[in-house]
C-alpha cells in the first residue's frame, strides 16, 4: 500500500516517531521530519519493515531531501528518572525544538503524545506504515539509535548490543544475569530480583 505524504497536505507538518522504547539498555531516540510537498521514494516504509541496508540508504535520502529534520536523545538515566513514556515525549519535544523550520502541525506515531508549544498535533496508530513523514522519522530514529548502540557495544561487548541493540534477547538477558547491569542499562526495567522472571 502506498504511503500518503502527510495527514494535512499544504501544511508544514512534521512527522514524529521514536525508537528504543522496549529496550533494556541505551537511550530512547526520536526524530522529527518535514518533507517537501513533492517528496517520493519507492522504498520508504516503516523502518521495522526494512533491512538495515535499506534503512541506511533512506537515512541519507531523508537527510538530504527533507525541508528540516532533527533527532532527540534521552539517556537511560533520564528514562529511570521520569519513566519511558515521559522520556519518549521528551525525546520527541527535543527533536521538534531543534528543527530549522517551525512546523504548523505534528503527526505522531502511536496513540499518545504530550502537547508541545501549542503546536496542533494528531496521533496515528501504525502511522509509520501510513504516512511518509512518520516513516522518514522512524528511519532516522532507528538508524541513529542503532549507531549509538554499536558504539556502546565497544565498551561492553559481552551484552551483544551490536546485534540486539539493547532489546531483551535471550543472549542479552543471560549477560545481565552473568555480569549485572552497566551504566547504560535502564535500572527500572530490570531489577536483579526480576532476572528469574526472564524467559532465559
Amino acid at each position: 500500500m502506498a504511503l500518503d505524504l502527510q495527514h494535512e497536505p499544504g501544511k508544514l507538518e512534521a512527522g514524529l516517531d521514536e525508537a528504543g522504547r522496549g529496550c533494556l539498555a541505551g537511550p530512547v531516540v526520536a526524530a522529527a521530519v518535514l518533507l517537501p510537498p513533492d517528496f517520493s521514494h519507492p522504498l520508504l516504509n516503516d523502518s521495522k519493515q526494512l533491512s538495515e541496508k535499506k534503512r541506511l540508504l533512506l537515512k541519507e535520502v531523508v537527510e538530504n531531501e527533507a525541508l528540516a529534520w532533527n533527532v532527540g536523545i534521552i539517556s537511560a538515566g533520564r528514562i529511570d528518572q521520569i519513566n519511558i513514556l515521559n522520556a519518549s515525549y521528551e525525546a520527541m519535544h527535543e527533536a521538534v525544538t531543534g528543527l530549522s523550520l517551525q512546523p504548523e502541525s505534528l503527526l505522531v506515531d502511536g496513540n499518545r503524545f504530550r502537547p508541545y508549544q501549542g503546536i496542533p498535533h494528531k496521533c496515528m496508530i501504525k502511522g509509520d506504515g501510513r504516512f511518509m513523514n512518520i516513516a522518514a522519522a522512524s528511519i532516522l530514529a532507528k538508524t541513529y539509535r542503532d549507531e549509538l548502540m554499536e558504539i556502546l557495544a565497544g565498551e561492553f561487548p559481552e551484552y551483544d548490543w551490536q546485534q540486539n541493540k539493547g532489546y531483551p534477547t535471550k543472549k542479552h538477558k543471560l549477560a545481565i544475569a552473568a555480569h549485572g547491569l552497566t551504566p547504560y542499562h535502564r535500572v527500572t526495567f530490570n531489577y536483579t530480583q526480576n532476572l528469574t522472571l526472564f524467559d532465559v
